[in-house]
């Protein structure tokens, strides 16, 4: 990791590190905010884009709407199964 990044997330950036050093960059990117990004609710993270081996050209990123959407359909399926029930019942 850089040190920007480092000095800017100190907290967060082991955990990016220790992602990339089991699996990958490529892996970190497209994993980024299912796997890591939600470590936000205990430490600030710096967005998808900030990384140092994001490339704009190669890499997209989700707003913040997708983000939240997206957050919600889990809130929602985590909910169903601790319920047993299907959607829409």
């Amino acid at each position: 990791m850089t040190e920007t990044l480092a000095d800017e997330y100190p907290e967060a950036t082991p955990y990016i590190q220790q992602a990339v050093d089991e699996h990958g960059e490529d892996w970190v990117l497209e994993n980024y905010y299912q796997q890591l990004y939600s470590l936000g609710r205990l430490m600030e993270m710096p967005e998808k884009d900030e990384l140092p081996f994001y490339d704009d050209d190669e890499n997209d990123t989700m707003t913040e709407a997708e983000r939240v959407e997206m957050y919600q359909a889990w809130a929602e399926y985590r909910e169903n199964l601790r319920t047993g029930t299907k959607p829409d019942e």
